[in-house]
């Protein structure tokens, strides 16, 4: 059975994060990418299903919302306006742009800077904003000078289109090229959950620079879904999996911000109410040996 919130706003409980420049969040986020249809493409199936998701989240105490324009494409961030706009205050709406959409399931990395451009303008008009809270390079597009990609987020800083700006499935050495073309990293977003854990290194340099860490696909255990350890810490914690793996990203690291996703009510509040968990110490090393052993 799953662990029930026992707080209104159980996201509170997750802890905050200063992601820089005024912005602080609380560490348990909302992923938009599941709000869209099939493949994220096209519109949800139920489009007040998704709408209701969204300001459930912000009800539960959720201030961090991450998009792309590639989600639908478009149709998450305009759901996001739909549903939210105008924003309340406290509330930071982070979106990313890079990634080019040939149908479901397909995703092309565009990272040429006039591509760019067009797209964090395109996505200030769809979330109906004059600045963009945090945008996010989905990915490197390795066909440009990466520089240059990292040239056109500057610009867009500069020009008051975006305040912070974070990077997408990279490696410290690809972080470090940033901070040395002049960026200012915020956040980055690579795949880290109990399953996969080849991200150990970013991590680690992230929470050494104070750079807040999204771990996209939070959820996943690979593997360890097999093992009876993690029966044995979600009967602990009188807990259900999905809550057992966030609770341990949660725990993990300081600058961790996971943003689990769903198109569902239900799930939004089993997947929040893990901010509530405090996870002991032992059954935290339990997990992490089980994992690393099980990768």
């Amino acid at each position: 059975m799953p662990y029930t919130a026992t707080s209104d706003r159980p996201a509170h409980a997750s802890g905050t994060f200063d992601l820089g420049d005024g912005l602080r969040v609380h560490r348990l986020g909302f992923g938009a990418m599941r709000i869209t249809g099939t493949g994220i493409w096209g519109a949800p199936e139920r489009h007040d299903a998704s709408i209701r998701v969204l300001e459930r989240a912000v009800e539960l105490g959720v201030d961090l919302i991450d998009t792309a324009d590639s989600y639908g494409p478009f149709v998450s961030e305009d759901l996001i306006a739909e549903a939210l706009a105008p924003y309340p205050d406290g509330l930071v709406v982070a979106t990313k742009g890079g990634l080019l959409r040939t149908g479901p399931d397909r995703w092309v990395p565009l990272g040429d800077p006039d591509y760019l451009k067009q797209a964090v303008q395109m996505s200030m008009r769809r979330l109906k904003v004059d600045t963009i809270d945090l945008y996010q390079l989905h990915r490197i597009d390795a066909d440009v000078d990466r520089g240059a990609q990292f040239a056109a987020l500057k610009e867009f800083q500069d020009e008051g289109w975006v305040r912070l700006v974070g990077l997408s499935e990279v490696s410290v050495d690809e972080i470090q090229a940033a901070q040395d073309a002049g960026l200012t990293v915020a956040t980055v977003q690579n795949e880290y959950n109990l399953g996969t854990r080849k991200s150990e290194d970013v991590l680690d340099f992230c929470e050494a620079e104070g750079i807040g860490f999204v771990p996209w696909y939070p959820l996943n255990a690979g593997k360890l879904s097999e093992n009876e350890i993690l029966d044995e810490a979600a009967d602990q914690l009188g807990a259900s999996h999905s809550q057992v793996a966030l609770a341990w990203l949660l725990k993990r690291s300081p600058v961790m911000l996971p943003i689990p996703g769903t198109s569902s009510v239900e799930h939004l509040e089993e997947n929040v109410a893990a901010a509530e968990i405090e996870m002991p110490d032992d059954v935290f090393e339990a997990l992490d040996a089980a994992a690393r052993e099980a990768v």
